[in-house]
């Protein structure tokens, strides 16, 4: 028998008013209303759709509607169609754009509605903005999205003749069974210690008693419904964004590669609002307070952080929803510098002042800035699925939480480390992390996880940035540009950056059989030998944005 939580729709607010939203196919949708004391007064709405239970506990959205009520706005929380008090099908992702639509058709019709909607919320709550911004409602004035991206649980596609591309997290089929799998959460997981997650996943539905449609779309004869079938977001008519990203979020590369497009588009462009907090996708922060690291927070410590989380987003709606204030009021770039809590502003991202500096690995595990320190070498580390290298955070999405010291990981055998000296001088990086590799196997498929670290004096080390790609083919010698993403981090004199590189990291991400069998059906494995070029042109070269300081 499967163990799982099963998890209910929470009792309504006493502060809300229950709504049911018509959709255009029939359909009802939960809504909860929250008024001011002039409930016959227009004013301006606040839309939240989210798939979480716009009642319950996890997401906190009592509390943050009466946030928003005390600046005077409407709420409407909204559980997206399937989920919880919702009709319809819970369907991952393609409803969003329409639903989001009709939801806006029906506040503009409310005599408490006086036409101009934002929209704010994280992940799934934050795509759900993108959704509605791509109707190109007139009502919609400006979102607001957090620690999110369009292409949000989006399984990897493999394009033809392409033989590298990305690690595919073990969430993105987990994902469809707890959350959308009809209208309550499951809250469960597969063995582990186990590969054959597929027919984990049959063992579940069979003691749920019924299927996830979310989870069929995807595998294992993949349908890829579309998520924006009037075309991306961006372009739908332009709307402002506030567009918050967080150092340590696992979906950062989502939101930055939506970074990336937008600047592709001058109308969304020229009122795109970057913000950038050194948290994680569950909004713990880097140098929070001890207090706030707890995986339930009280209803005091969560009124005492939404002042961080909400004003940012009402200073934001002050200016382009209500026009109090100028657009350049509002910085174009506002980011933290990691590591020292100091928020900073900026024209643009990366900020003006970014040089690029390259390291160069060595065959005795240095890093350095020598471009010939090292003769052209192959070294070589093992994969084997019997034993992975392990995920450092049990929980990817609360990583801060956890706070994990990387370094022991650092003396396994099958991750091979690389060491810079202690830095003389303070170094802030801003920017861009790259690395050139030339890697290749005895195995079919290649998984290369790359982790970079800021190693403490005392030999603790936190991870400040991360890439991975797969190499199919991987038998003829690839080489890859990986992008260890954004960052904006200090480190400090005395401290040391390190390297490390390795073939897994599980569960977060789906671990390679070593045969070239479907990793998520599991099956036969084997036991592959890596190797990694050091040293002249094909070398292994880590590319860093340095805004002040130096490697020396």
């Amino acid at each position: 028998m499967t163990d799982y939580l099963r998890i209910s729709a929470a009792p309504e607010s006493d502060l809300a008013r229950p709504a049911r939203v018509r959709m255009r196919d029939g359909v009802k949708l939960a809504a909860d209303v929250y008024l001011p004391g002039s409930e016959t007064e227009a004013g301006d709405t606040v839309l939240i759709r989210l798939p979480y239970d716009k009642s319950g506990t996890y997401t906190y959205i009592p509390l943050i509607a009466e946030y928003f009520l005390g600046r005077g706005y409407r709420v409407v929380a909204q559980d997206v169609r399937g989920k919880f008090r919702s009709e319809g099908e819970a369907l991952l992702f393609v409803n969003e754009v329409c639903d989001g639509e009709d939801t806006l058709d029906w506040i503009v019709q409310q005599p408490w509605s006086n036409g101009r909607v934002v929209m704010w919320g994280d992940s799934y709550y934050g795509y759900t903005q993108w959704a509605a911004a791509a109707s190109g409602h007139p009502a919609l004035k400006a979102i607001a999205p957090r620690v999110t991206g369009t292409s949000l649980g989006e399984p990897v596609r493999r394009n033809a003749g392409e033989r590298d591309s990305s690690v595919e997290w073990a969430i993105t089929y987990l994902y469809p069974v707890s959350h959308f799998h009809g209208n309550d959460t499951f809250l469960w997981e597969p063995d582990w210690s186990r590969r054959d997650f597929a027919a984990q996943v049959e063992d579940f539905l069979t003691a749920v008693g019924d299927r996830s449609i979310s989870y069929d779309q995807w595998y294992p004869r993949p349908v890829h419904l579309p998520r924006f079938p009037l075309g991306t977001p961006f372009a739908a008519r332009s709307i402002p964004v506030l567009h918050t990203i967080g150092w340590w979020d696992n979906c950062a590369p989502l939101s930055w590669a939506d970074v990336a497009e937008i600047e592709r588009h001058p109308a969304w462009a020229a009122h795109h609002h970057l913000r950038i907090e050194s948290i994680d996708h569950e909004g713990y922060e880097l140098l929070g307070e001890p207090d706030d690291r707890v995986v339930e927070r009280s209803e005091e410590q969560v009124r005492g952080l939404l002042p961080r989380t909400l004003d940012p987003a009402l200073a934001f709606f002050e200016v382009y929803l209500r026009g109090n204030g100028s657009p350049g009021d509002i910085a174009p770039v506002h980011w933290n510098l990691a590591g020292t809590n100091e928020d900073r502003v900026a024209a643009a991202w990366p900020p003006a002042g970014v040089r690029t500096a390259e390291l160069r690995a060595t065959a005795d595990g240095g890093l350095t800035t020598d471009a010939d320190a090292s003769a052209t070498t192959e070294i070589g580390w093992i994969h084997d699925p019997g034993d992975l290298v392990p995920s450092s955070a049990d929980d990817a999405f609360s990583f801060l939480l956890e706070l994990p010291d990387e370094a022991p990981l650092g003396d396994r055998d099958d991750v091979l480390a690389f060491s810079t000296a202690p830095l003389g001088v303070d170094l802030d990086l801003a920017g861009s992390v790259r690395a050139a590799v030339r890697v290749r196997s005895d195995g079919p498929v290649m998984d290369v996880f790359l982790r970079l670290l800021d190693v403490a004096p005392d030999g603790t080390a936190l991870r400040i940035a991360r890439g991975q790609r797969q190499v199919t083919e991987a038998t003829e010698p690839a080489d890859l540009d990986i992008d260890l993403g954004q960052i904006g981090y200090r480190v400090s004199a005395g401290h040391r950056l390190r390297l490390h590189v390795s073939s897994s990291d599980y569960p977060e991400f789906l671990p390679q059989t070593g045969t070239g069998a479907d990793p998520w059906a599991g099956g036969a494995t084997a036991v592959n030998r890596q190797h990694l070029m050091l040293g002249g042109p094909s070398g292994l070269v880590l590319r860093l944005p340095v805004l002040e300081g130096d490697l020396s």
